[in-house]
């Protein structure tokens, strides 16, 4: 997700930090531009664009093969990619749930032998404040919830997904120096709102030019969490631009995050 947005703010100062940095987008077109926009005002050349679509389980499969095959190293996974609208994935999942949670959940776990071959080395999963309303029911995973909010219920279903993912990938990497954080970027004015119902974007869009934040101040607790040294005692932690945070007591339920895992696990077909 790094073609726009938070994503793309937070790739920006990973190149001028000196990274060799993928951006896994899409749209070609715009991850090209977005790469090609970054190489140029940072002078590094080490950024590249690679396809992926998360709303597929098959191009994240072709992604991380492809990655595997061409790059020998990664030390820093940046799950960044959203989405609020509503709809169904050709697997057959509502749609944020799958692009939010299901497809991260599915590449972070077939690149989680490479991040420990190079450890020390950090997952970021970026979620949000959203998860406090989050209701997830592990017989009904990626089924889109029922009722008049049902795409922002589940836009929140996905948000808490990615809070536990956190939670439960560091209690699972204990010892292998493969640490995870959850972040909550604020609410930043970024692209995420196109997909908000066409009656409430009058209400919305205005708000979020007055009162959001920025997608490069977005990024700050980002990058925060992907390079500030001495965080790995704090693995599995849900950040906010304060520092780390306690998530809402959905977000801090092992019972629920091991279960989000395995039926993740079953979903994807791991």
């Amino acid at each position: 997700g790094g073609s726009s947005g938070i994503g793309a703010a937070t790739a920006l100062e990973l190149a001028r930090c000196g990274a060799r940095v993928i951006l896994a987008t899409r749209s070609a077109r715009r991850g090209e531009a977005a790469a090609s926009r970054i190489r140029r005002e940072t002078g590094n050349n080490e950024v590249l664009f690679m396809h992926l679509d998360l709303a597929s389980l098959r191009s994240v499969r072709a992604f991380a093969s492809t990655f595997l095959r061409q790059e020998p190293h990664l030390h820093l996974l940046i799950n960044n990619a959203g989405v609020s609208a509503g709809g169904t994935t050709e697997d057959g999942f509502s749609l944020p749930f799958q692009v939010n949670h299901l497809g991260h959940f599915l590449l972070t776990q077939l690149l989680l032998e490479r991040l420990r071959s190079c450890a020390p080395s950090r997952v970021v999963i970026v979620a949000s404040s959203a998860h406090c309303a989050g209701r997830l029911r592990p017989e009904s995973l990626g089924r889109p919830p029922s009722g008049l909010f049902s795409t922002f219920q589940d836009y929140c279903d996905s948000k808490l997904a990615n809070v536990l993912h956190a939670r439960e990938l560091a209690t699972r990497e204990q010892g292998t120096q493969v640490t995870c954080y959850a972040v909550h970027p604020g609410f930043v004015n970024t692209s995420l709102f196109r997909h908000a119902p066409l009656w409430l974007k009058p209400l919305l869009l205005p708000l979020a030019w007055l009162l959001f934040l920025d997608a490069s101040e977005g990024a700050r607790v980002v990058l925060d969490c992907a390079t500030q040294e001495g965080l790995e005692p704090l693995s599995g932690r849900y950040f906010t631009d304060c520092g780390p945070r306690l998530p809402w007591p959905a977000g801090r339920d092992d019972r629920l995050a091991r279960a989000l895992w395995e039926g993740s696990e079953r979903l994807v077909g791991l």
